[in-house]
């Protein structure tokens, strides 16, 4: 577990050092992140997922795998990232939050 939560940090502050983006300062989801897919797209190693619960919707990056839209989905809690900017997708995020993985 320790070296899970190492490693995450590691990574962390070497996006941010590298591609120049902003971290909120110690942000972290402290719950997992729900809602149903209405948006999905593979690039760089990641699934971007857009989900939407209440009217809202969040944007959540996780290892690559299979997500459908329509699809219900729980993420773990993970690190918050503002105007994060994906070069292999040239976009643009206002708000992403970088997770492990779908809740178990």
């Amino acid at each position: 577990m320790k070296r899970t939560l190492l490693l995450f940090l590691m990574i962390s502050v070497f996006t941010f050092f590298v591609n120049g983006q902003s971290i909120q300062a110690g942000a972290q989801e402290a719950s997992p992140v729900s809602g149903k897919v209405v948006e999905t797209m593979d690039s760089g190693g990641y699934t971007y997922v857009l989900l939407e619960k209440n009217g809202n919707q969040t944007w959540v990056a996780v290892p690559m795998m299979k997500v459908q839209k329509g699809e219900n989905m729980s993420f773990q809690p993970g690190a918050v990232m503002e105007h994060f900017t994906s070069k292999t997708l040239n976009r643009t995020f206002d708000k992403i939050i970088f997770s492990a993985g779908p809740v178990q």
